[in-house]
């Protein structure tokens, strides 16, 4: 077979469509080892519109107009440990972090990123016409050095911006780190945005920012999409300390009129009361995790990868051995084995590869059994272009 060349865009986004329309035409059998969430628990969400509609409307069923969803608002506070007011929802995460670059930000602003990072991050800040400075996360656990983190931060830089678990490695930071931002954002008055949509992977051991009580400068985003497999609800927000959230909700307040008062509804039936959507996802996890580990102690084993497993959530980002455009042999394996892993490339890092491993097992077993013989195959065949 042929190559095909290897696809090149300007964003993860755009590159996850172009690959899938693109496998789609030549074979039925696609393994997403790029997907970084459970799969759409649709049975699930089949029970709760019936409980909800099945016999009237619901009074979760509410506008959403002034101050969001009333349930929702109370059901988050209580899971953060926040005041009501302190509570902002939003059309998903992405669109809370949107509102906070155009409700904190004036031109000539800056924002300060995590590389190796979720590209989205970057690509909203340019949206807004604001620079991008970035800090490294080192290591196998890809941790943050903070005094390398404030070195970085320069006179016109007014957030910083990161995630935990961190995407895209998975990795959770720790409370001695924690403490070590906290001291930065109160010393020096920047806001410190924690993109936390995979955080309730991870349960205590990823305690949201703004649950910590440590700094007025913490931000909390997130959403239903990763922890509930419902990106369908388009449901997301932020919490934070009242006046740091006071300009955000008043930007809101100005252009955010598109939220859905049933996708929100429904949602305040789920986070009210989470525990078989949650049963779900570590169930799915409980049977992907064992196979995954031992696909990736086989890889390093073999001296085919490099790096640690993250304990929690349902991303990995290995680093290839002897590979070292993951661009191209991301499309090579498309077409060769109908499996598409993420090249990261995108998030920052070429030579790594992010791996979404939450799927039924002889679907993941199949897609890693792939990927082991493909990274074996393209080392080999590719031996004299493309070596580290």
């Amino acid at each position: 077979m042929a190559e095909s060349p290897p696809l090149t865009t300007t964003s993860y986004a755009d590159w996850v469509r172009r690959s899938i329309l693109r496998n789609s035409s030549s074979r039925d059998l696609l393994v997403g080892l790029f997907e970084s969430s459970v799969p759409e628990p649709t049975e699930l969400l089949r029970e709760v519109l019936l409980e909800g509609f099945g016999k009237g409307v619901t009074s979760r069923y509410t506008s959403t107009f002034v101050r969001g969803n009333p349930y929702l608002v109370a059901a988050l506070a209580r899971e953060y440990g926040v005041g009501e007011g302190q509570v902002l929802t939003t059309t998903g995460a992405t669109g809370a972090l949107s509102l906070v670059y155009r409700a904190l930000l004036a031109p000539g602003e800056r924002i300060l990123i995590e590389n190796p990072g979720f590209d989205l991050f970057a690509n909203l800040a340019h949206a807004t016409g604001n620079g991008v400075d970035r800090f490294e996360r080192r290591g196998a656990r890809f941790q943050i050095d903070p005094v390398e983190l404030e070195a970085a931060i320069g006179p016109k830089t007014r957030l910083v911006v990161l995630s935990n678990l961190h995407n895209p490695s998975g990795m959770a930071l720790d409370d001695e780190t924690f403490r070590a931002l906290a001291e930065i954002a109160n010393r020096r008055g920047v806001t410190f945005v924690f993109d936390e949509v995979y955080g309730g992977y991870a349960g205590e051991a990823a305690r949201p920012a703004a649950s910590r009580g440590i700094s007025p400068h913490f931000l909390s985003i997130s959403s239903v999409t990763k922890l509930y497999g419902l990106s369908t609800l388009r449901c997301g927000w932020i919490v934070g300390d009242e006046a740091t959230l006071g300009p955000i909700r008043d930007m809101a307040r100005e252009v955010e009129f598109a939220i859905s008062n049933l996708a929100h509804g429904i949602a305040a039936l789920v986070v009210e009361n989470p525990a078989r959507f949650r049963e779900n996802t570590f169930s799915v996890l409980g049977r992907a995790r064992p196979i995954i580990e031992s696909y990736h102690d086989h890889w390093r084993a073999q001296g085919l990868a490099e790096g640690d497993l993250p304990e929690h959530g349902c991303i990995a980002f290995p680093r290839l051995v002897g590979i070292r455009d993951t661009l191209h042999f991301s499309g090579w394996l498309s077409d060769r084995c109908g499996v598409l892993v993420a090249p990261g490339d995108y998030f920052g890092a070429p030579g790594h590869i992010r791996l979404g491993f939450a799927m039924e097992p002889s679907r993941l077993d199949y897609g890693l059994q792939a990927l082991t013989d493909s990274l074996l195959t393209y080392r080999e065949t590719h031996r004299n272009t493309d070596t580290r």
